[in-house]
């Protein structure tokens, strides 16, 4: 006799209940903020409720956030479904395809056992390693999805399997949590301190500019430096103390590795393949925002390339089921988010912790509209899309409190990257790395809360007095 799918249907009572809680207070709400713009803003807060409380798993539970976003009128199918369309989101799933590339092959497990030679003695020393990657990567590369979905999620995948951890076998804690999570990290620092390294970092120039504030590429540069290595440095060891993984030492790795690759033998033709394919897509994701190939063009050419030499096969890309799971519901939030912004819900919020500061001390105005800027991103699926919604409205009301205009404009834009520090639908990275199972959503919040205090302290703190030091302010 067939049974039902397991539903965990007390989940659904708290966002239910918020959710018809906030949706029947709109006789109430704010006067600025339109009747459409409200009830998204419940959708949205019962979705994210439901995302932590779990009745479904969080492809189920978009989908039934999105056929009631459309039920309720608050947004019409032709727009809603536009989601569906997100150039990032594409871009995530893409990382994945290339991923399953280096794992069919074998490529992926011969660089992991070359890290592993070089660098596998201890276990926080190869976080350091394929951080270091990140870092070289960085200032070329406009995209940290690219970075950390299409170049270093492969490598971490498959060292994590040689040693044998992998969350269908319940073993992710043996290696992989530890160096997803600290990648994770390491991505959004590298991004913080480049100019070039994320999409949203040139729009903040753009922005910036618009308000009489100029940033070069070199003054961002200088004024990350200090904060940035004080958090590559110290992220990955608190990460590593706060969430430590079960092999912790290797003392035998260089000579495992060493027999393993000879059990492996020379590189074969699909592993070569592989790893031209992978170079032509590391080009074009350094080169392409100068020759007009957007990263997930890149993607699509590099996918399009390793089905054409037949490295992969159309039926390992439908068996990718961590692809068409990311991509169902971050497209679902990434929509909902954006909802917010076009019907008013986040103008109206900018504007209102703009008026309640008027009058204070600047550097208690800094601060504040930093904090409100990086826990607003619980209501965000992008970090540029919160960029696009509030930098300009923060940065206008920072500088007519008398903040000095470079240091606000460079904070802002530093924690339009930092401010990923928050979940698993943050920014383009975090799906790729959350969806690969290593990391439970409960550990990913917590840790990344404790995180994200230190990045205020240090970003804030030392990052502002480092700046004064070099005359920035």
């Amino acid at each position: 006799m067939k049974k039902l799918e397991s539903v965990n249907y007390k989940g659904f009572i708290w966002p239910v209940i918020i959710g018809l809680i906030l949706w029947f207070m709109t006789p109430i709400k704010p006067a600025a903020v339109p009747v459409a713009g409200w009830h998204m803003f419940a959708l949205f807060v019962a979705t994210i409720i439901a995302c932590i409380t779990r009745p479904l798993p969080i492809g189920g539970v978009s989908i039934i956030a999105f056929a009631l976003t459309v039920l309720t009128k608050t947004v019409p199918m032709e727009k809603a479904i536009v989601g569906f369309g997100n150039a990032s989101i594409w871009m995530i799933a893409m990382a994945f395809f290339i991923a399953r590339g280096f794992i069919k092959t074998g490529l992926g497990r011969r660089i992991a056992l070359n890290f592993v030679k070089a660098f596998g003695k201890r276990t926080l020393g190869l976080a350091y390693s394929l951080i270091g990657v990140d870092l070289i990567l960085a200032p070329a590369t406009p995209s940290n999805t690219a970075r950390a979905g299409g170049v270093l999620y492969p490598i971490i995948e498959s060292l994590s399997q040689s040693f044998g951890s992998d969350p269908k076998k319940g073993t992710e804690r043996k290696i992989g949590s530890f160096l997803i999570f600290a990648e994770y990290h390491g991505d959004m620092i590298t991004a913080a301190m480049f100019m070039t390294a994320m999409a949203a970092n040139p729009l903040v120039q753009t922005l910036a500019k618009s308000n009489g504030v100029n940033i070069t590429w070199v003054g961002w540069f200088l004024a990350a430096l200090v904060p940035g290595i004080i958090s590559l440095i110290i992220v990955p060891w608190l990460i590593y103390k706060m969430y430590p993984p079960e092999i912790k030492e290797t003392p035998n790795a260089k000579q495992w590795a060493e027999d393993e690759l000879s059990k492996m033998g020379a590189m074969t033709l699909p592993e070569k393949l592989m790893a031209v394919i992978f170079v032509i897509a590391l080009v074009l994701w350094i080169v392409g925002s100068f020759i007009g190939i957007d990263a997930t063009l890149a993607a699509f050419i590099a996918l399009g390339l390793l089905l054409f030499c037949g490295v992969l096969s159309w039926q390992d890309v439908l068996h990718e089921t961590g692809a068409w799971n990311t991509l169902t519901w971050f497209s679902v939030l990434v929509m909902m988010a954006g909802q917010l912004t076009t019907l008013g819900f986040i103008p109206w919020l900018s504007k209102t912790v703009g008026n309640s500061l008027h009058g204070m001390n600047w550097i208690l105005v800094l601060v504040i509209l930093i904090i409100a800027y990086f826990y607003s991103h619980y209501l965000f699926a992008s970090s540029t899309a919160h960029v696009t919604a509030m930098y300009s409205a923060f940065l206008a009301v920072a500088i007519s409190a008398h903040v000095p205009p470079m240091l606000a404009a460079l904070m802002l834009g530093f924690f339009g990257n930092l401010m990923a520090s928050t979940t698993h639908y943050a920014s383009g990275p975090a799906p790729v790395l959350f969806g690969s199972g290593y990391v439970p959503q409960s550990k990913w919040w917590s840790l990344n809360l404790v995180l994200g205090i230190f990045y205020l302290v240090v970003w804030i703190g030392i990052g502002s007095l480092w700046m004064k030091v070099i005359g920035m302010w």
